[in-house]
């Protein structure tokens, strides 16, 4: 019966020594207050970055292409595009800024014609006023800009990992996440840049002839811009929460010194 009732104690002894252990674990983990308000206002900031970035990749209005305006003609062509769709609208002269040479801005109401590009689906290039987009440099840019997005969730992940199950590791792997999603909607915008150079200069041979164009990038070009700044400005605050408390937590501490 003695030898029972050992058992039984060792057994409650060694239950209560392993949540104690448990507790200990947890406290461990959790964070102060301190930083974990640090790390909400970078995820705050990080997600104003996040919904600049999702504006600017879901909307069509990275550059406009406008015609100039002809005498004895009471409408004009212009066309917005982005990465994934084109609007050709035909706008009243009338409603044109005083002073104005080209048709424009797309944003004034008009006549609209959208359409998704087809090299997405078919492979074909697009047509705009008698001049042929590059497919190529239009599918890297999209490519890249969509591989910038899915980084941003994986940074959004890992950082809402950190506020609620208290992994710090994953800190740093949020702000890579962030500083690389920031860098990959820069480099989408840098292609993106060269697919309309290369479409204006692809100009058709046939009759009529192709119109002047001039263009002028718009506001979801703004946006990814604003979303890849926001974003890097995000990373380098994570980054910075993963150092150690500078300076003194570097120096030695030093003890009492001997009279």
């Amino acid at each position: 019966m003695m030898m029972w009732s050992n058992f039984f104690m060792q057994e409650e002894d060694r239950r209560r020594r392993e949540a104690a252990g448990r507790r200990r674990a947890q406290g461990q983990h959790q964070l102060t207050p301190e930083r974990e308000g640090k790390i909400k206002l970078g995820l705050l900031l990080s997600a104003v970055g996040a919904t600049l970035a999702v504006l600017a990749v879901g909307t069509e209005f990275w550059v406009e292409l406008n015609t100039y305006k002809t005498n004895g003609s009471a409408v004009c062509e212009a066309a917005h595009l982005g990465l994934w769709k084109m609007c050709t609208k035909r706008l009243w002269q009338a409603d044109l800024p005083e002073g104005r040479d080209t048709c424009g801005p797309a944003e004034l109401p008009g006549e609209a014609n959208c359409t998704y590009f087809k090299f997405f689906t078919t492979g074909e290039n697009a047509r705009i006023f008698q001049r042929t987009t590059k497919k190529e440099v239009n599918l890297a840019a999209a490519v890249i800009a969509v591989l910038g997005l899915a980084v941003m969730a994986l940074g959004c992940l890992c950082i809402i990992m950190v506020l609620s199950k208290g992994a710090e590791f994953l800190l740093r792997v949020g702000a890579v996440c962030f500083g690389l999603s920031g860098l990959l909607l820069l480099v989408s915008l840098e292609v993106f840049r060269h697919a309309v150079q290369a479409l204006l200069q692809r100009v058709s041979d046939e009759n009529p002839p192709a119109p002047a164009l001039t263009y002028e990038y718009s506001w979801s070009l703004g946006c990814g811009v604003g979303a890849s700044l926001v974003l890097l400005l995000g990373a380098g605050c994570f980054f910075l929460l993963t150092l150690p408390t500078w300076p003194w937590s570097l120096c030695p501490k030093q003890g009492p010194r001997d009279t």
